[in-house]
């Protein structure tokens, strides 16, 4: 149960961060990277642009990977799934076999 809440909260980070780095872009190719196009920055524009571009892709695929983790490790409760059939097939068995009360009214008509 623990590596279940574990995930949905990796899922929610990733969540925030894909908007984020959404957020940040601009398919125009202004935004946020557009402030870095100075000569004197290490990463240029181009370079800021693919950077956010595969972070995007990252988040993406990793969002998809944890929501397939995610269910795998949904908690089950598999004894409580065992008496619930156990009593499902009780139930059965008690609806098929014959009451007395519906003998004598069959015999009557």
């Amino acid at each position: 149960m623990a590596i279940y809440h574990f995930i949905v909260a990796l899922i929610l980070l990733v969540c925030i961060l894909l908007a984020v780095v959404v957020l940040i872009q601009n398919s125009k190719g202004g935004g946020l990277a557009a402030n870095f196009s100075a000569p004197t920055e290490i990463m240029g524009v181009r370079k800021t642009t693919d950077f956010l571009e595969k972070a995007t892709w990252w988040l993406a695929i990793a969002l998809v990977v944890l929501s397939l983790a995610a269910t795998m490790a949904i908690p089950r409760n598999h004894i409580n799934s065992q008496s619930d059939r156990e009593q499902t097939e009780q139930t059965e068995q008690t609806d098929n076999t014959p009451s007395a009360t519906g003998t004598s009214e069959n015999s009557a008509k």
